[in-house]
């Protein structure tokens, strides 16, 4: 059905949800600030992330973000190889490659970071292009994504953008692909459905999606 798939990497290939939680919790515990439990997390997760940092309790009067998002992003790096790519997607990612469809990445993540995880895990060769965004702030994706789609060559009617975010279907929007989203990521799975984007609910699903 598609001759491309551009995949996000955080939450949808990689799997560090749980990471980010923890990674949060201890920020918002060294401010006297409540930790957030996974349900509450998947439900307040947003782009950008500086409104999902307010929702969390942050206080921008107090610190600015940009201190806050170094924080994180720091604690994040150190910290991040504990995390793995989804198994059954691996599977995925190889038999693509296999059957001769083009596969690309768009993250909000910084683009050195990024290439650098997704070498970690000898997966390199099976994208013809890895974009991540250039500061570790997690702005410009939609930007990012219009880019590629001009840069690619590709014929946009058939590629499809597989994610874990409504933001991932904004940006798919943005950049005239189809989207499908995935559940087990950072949001939980009534807001994707109510974004009104293709949901893949299981991974029999998922899997099913490519064969």
């Amino acid at each position: 059905m598609y001759k491309h798939i551009i995949w996000d990497w955080n939450g949808t290939l990689f799997d560090d949800a749980w990471l980010c939680v923890e990674i949060i919790n201890g920020m918002l515990t060294r401010r006297g600030l409540a930790p957030l439990t996974l349900e509450r997390y998947q439900a307040i997760f947003d782009f950008p992330v500086i409104d999902y940092y307010r929702q969390a309790g942050f206080n921008f009067e107090a610190e600015p973000f940009e201190q806050v998002s170094t924080e994180f992003i720091t604690t994040y790096e150190a910290r991040r190889e504990a995390c793995g790519v989804r198994a059954s997607l691996v599977e995925v990612l190889h038999r693509n490659a296999a059957q001769g469809v083009g596969q690309s990445i768009l993250s909000a993540a910084r683009h050195d970071f990024l290439q650098q995880a997704v070498a970690n895990f000898a997966l390199t060769p099976l994208f013809s292009s890895i974009n991540g965004v250039d500061d570790h702030h997690a702005f410009g994706k939609v930007e990012l994504g219009r880019r590629w789609a001009a840069e690619s060559g590709l014929d946009l009617s058939e590629a499809v953008f597989i994610g874990d975010t409504i933001h991932d279907y904004e940006v798919a929007q943005a950049i005239g692909v189809d989207c499908c989203l995935i559940p087990g990521g950072h949001q939980n799975l009534e807001r994707l459905k109510a974004s009104g984007a293709k949901v893949l609910e299981s991974e029999q699903a998922i899997q099913g999606f490519f064969v």
